[in-house]
């Protein structure tokens, strides 16, 4: 009889299981949309068809593209509730399925249903995480733009989206291109010293960007890069804020233009007011690396950038996590910081742009359900969910980043800790925003065009000779390079079919001519999720590691290419290699083209390389290429 009973209770918690992973959310889809009413019917005026948005019959100010932005936003704020006013203080991440339906279940974030933050949530800002192909990301715009069409004031979405035309995977900062153009990273960019070649890579992601709805790009990263064992270092333009500035201007102005419009992708520069100088390099995505120190008392190098950003008329700027430590400025993390924000963002630059925080400043995110991501509250760890947000309210901030919870802001201005008019001058630079962008006019996308603008062949070109422009060739001892070909080759890092035309390939490194090693820049493995995405710590191969490279290098004649996430540690490597290379996100192609002397190498260095750890240990957070004897000096590149 026991055995019937296990039965039961199997069959019970089984049911339970399935209904909770799959009846459950469709009951929930059903009820946030049952929230939404019809699609916007079609007005005409003066031969000119407009959509009704909020379906009242007539054409309001807000609805005739005819009308200045100002008005249109004024009509509109009029308009909104404060609940409507507090879903559009939020953005956060949103997903999709591979065939461009709109996601319901959440994956590696336990995020509300899509539905759900459009319907009940009244959100109207979303970071895309996943990727699929150019049609199906085209088609889940459209969708989600269909939804957000349903509300009462039919205000369209704004997706945004982290670098996605590089060789970063990490679920925090950046994307593999996928069928995007892929060009080297940020810092390989900096290493071609060419801002007519960075300035077009922008008109190329801003027009694939465009193809599949993507209107704010989370991105250019304007740190300067002056703490070696920062983790982010290939997401910026490298260690000196002169080049850092040439480099994000063009950059800016490859995907806005001269002036935001409705052909542009926006720009949310970061991290203000400058992220590089991380004590001991650690980052501020956690907690042990939440303070940002200025031994060399240099936080002012660190504006140079966002200097010329602001000259560039960038749309938006977020904040850093950190705190800054021993300066006039409160030790709380950036968004919370009303003296750089008030003071001195809106105050001495007269920034009035949109402001946006980095992702969960005001709650903690369970990964996969086995990992806690606590908030990054840094200094303000005791305050209350409801105190944060006032605080960055105060500091004046528009917008919360990988946060939905607008219930909050309405608690707050209920309460008469905020005032309805302070909400509403964020809602002006956002609602401003979306008119410029066109997005209120003309939301929707023309998937067959989509297939056709993402990857095509001239962006791949481009992209291909930006990856050999930036390539650094670092020493080439005896004038190894260029290679000939139909030597016998030993080779690591290296495809097959990549090699293959270029010589013989032998698994043993004695019987070989030459040896090739593509390398990367070691790093820590740590054993949190989230901190495994991030390269962190010591910039040196540690043993059985070192030995084993420099065994190769002493058996035979050896080219080194390494990948610079970071400015690595390889004294001896240096040394003992007859050629070294640097990339900085680099196919096997383009390496190869370098090597065997199809494309003359030109990068130059855009950070130096130290020449040992004790020589990182002792130089300053926040002062440029300033370590002891450097291996090589920043700017470093020869060719032939």
């Amino acid at each position: 009889m026991w055995i019937l009973y296990l039965l039961l209770v199997i069959i019970i918690i089984a049911g339970v299981v399935y209904f909770w992973r799959n009846i459950r959310p469709n009951i929930n889809t059903y009820r946030n949309l049952s929230l939404l009413g019809k699609e916007a019917p079609t007005l005409t005026q003066d031969g000119i068809t407009f959509r009704d948005l909020n379906k009242n019959g007539k054409l309001d100010p807000y609805e005739d593209s005819r009308r200045p932005i100002e008005e249109r936003v004024e009509d509109l704020l009029k308009q909104m509730t404060l609940a409507e006013k507090a879903g559009m203080l939020f953005q956060t991440m949103i997903g999709m399925n591979k065939d461009g339906t709109i996601l319901e279940k959440t994956g590696m974030f336990p995020l509300p249903q899509s539905s759900d933050m459009i319907a009940r949530r009244l959100m109207n800002h979303f970071n895309i995480l996943q990727s699929s192909d150019p049609r199906h990301m085209a088609e889940w715009h459209n969708r989600i733009q269909k939804l957000a069409e349903r509300t009462r004031l039919g205000i369209p979405v704004t997706i945004s989206s982290d670098p996605r035309h590089a060789f970063s995977d990490n679920p925090l900062a950046g994307m593999l291109a996928g069928s995007f153009s892929q060009f080297p990273e940020p810092t390989g960019l900096a290493a071609t010293r060419d801002t007519d070649l960075v300035q077009q890579f922008g008109d190329i992601a801003r027009q694939e960007y465009l193809a599949v709805g993507i209107r704010l790009a989370l991105h250019p990263m304007v740190d300067v890069a002056t703490e070696p064992r920062w983790c982010r270092t290939n997401g910026t333009f490298g260690d000196d804020a002169d080049l850092v500035s040439e480099m994000a201007a063009a950059y800016i102005r490859g995907f806005q233009g001269a002036t935001l419009g409705k052909e542009s992708v926006a720009c949310m520069t970061k991290h203000f007011p400058g992220a590089g100088p991380q004590m001991n390099g650690e980052d501020a995505h956690f907690k042990y690396g939440r303070e940002q120190v200025y031994p060399g008392n240099n936080f002012d190098y660190h504006l140079k950038p966002f200097e010329a950003a602001f000259q560039a008329e960038t749309s938006q700027i977020m904040p850093y996590y950190g705190m800054p430590v021993g300066t006039p400025h409160e030790e709380v993390g950036f968004s919370f910081n009303k003296s750089v924000i008030t003071d001195l963002l809106r105050g001495k630059y007269g920034f009035d742009g949109i402001v946006c925080t980095d992702w969960g400043l005001l709650t903690s995110l369970w990964i996969l359900g086995k990992e806690v991501m606590p908030a990054r509250a840094w200094g303000v760890e005791h305050l209350s969910l409801a105190e944060r947000a006032q605080k960055i309210l105060d500091a004046s901030v528009d917008q919360f980043g990988g946060e939905a919870c607008p219930e909050v802001i309405v608690q707050l201005v209920r309460e008469g800790k905020v005032s309805e008019e302070r909400i509403n001058q964020s809602i002006r630079r956002l609602l401003r925003e979306k008119f410029e962008l066109g997005l209120f006019d003309h939301p929707y996308l023309d998937v067959d065009a989509a297939e056709k603008i993402v990857g095509q062949p001239e962006f791949r070109k481009v992209g291909e000779l930006a990856q050999r422009k930036s390539i650094v060739l670092l020493k080439n001892e005896k004038q190894t390079l260029p290679l000939k070909s139909g030597l016998k080759l030993y080779v690591e890092g290296i495809k097959p079919e990549a090699i293959k035309p270029y010589g013989e390939v032998v698994d043993d490194v004695s019987k070989a001519d030459i040896a090739i090693l593509r390398l990367v820049t070691p790093y820590e493995k740590r054993k949190g999720l989230m901190e495994s995405f991030f390269h962190a710590g010591e910039l040196d191969f540690k043993e059985p590691e070192k030995t084993r490279i420099l065994n190769i290098l002493n058996k035979v004649p050896t080219v080194v290419d390494i990948y610079l996430e970071r400015p690595a540690v390889i004294p001896e490597i240096a040394e003992q290699s007859a050629a070294l290379l640097a990339n900085f996100g680099a196919n096997d192609e383009a390496v190869l083209d370098v090597i065997f002397g199809k494309f003359a190498p030109q990068g130059k260095l855009p950070f130096e390389l130290p020449s040992s750890m004790e020589a990182v240990r002792k130089q300053k957070e926040d002062v440029p290429h300033d370590s002891e004897n450097p291996l090589f000096e920043y700017g470093h590149g020869l060719s032939y």
